[in-house]
C-alpha cells in the first residue's frame, strides 16, 4: 500500500535498493510519478560529485547535516556518511 507522500512506490523501492537517501527517493518517485525517471535525471542541478569537491567543502555539508563524528573522518568516509543520509 502506498504511503501519503509517495506517489509512485515502485520507484521509491528501487531507488532505495540503489542506495539513494529516503528523501531523495521521495522526491525523484514524486517527480517521475508525472513524467518519468529518466526525465527527472535530465533536470537535475549543476552540482558536482563529492569526488570533485575539497575534504573542507564536504566536511562543511557534514556539518550543516550534523554527521557526528566527522571531525576524525576521512575524505571518503565524509562522502559514504552523507551519501547514506
Amino acid at each position: 500500500m502506498p504511503r501519503a507522500q509517495i506517489k509512485d512506490e515502485r520507484t521509491y523501492r528501487a531507488l532505495r535498493r540503489e542506495g539513494a537517501g529516503k528523501e531523495k527517493a521521495a522526491r525523484i518517485a514524486n517527480k517521475a510519478a508525472a513524467t518519468s525517471r529518466k526525465a527527472v535525471g535530465r533536470s537535475g542541478g549543476k552540482a558536482g560529485t563529492y569526488e570533485d569537491q575539497t575534504k573542507e567543502q564536504i566536511y562543511a555539508q557534514a556539518r550543516k547535516v550534523g554527521i557526528e563524528g566527522r571531525s576524525k573522518m576521512t575524505k571518503d568516509q565524509l562522502i559514504r556518511a552523507l551519501r547514506s543520509r
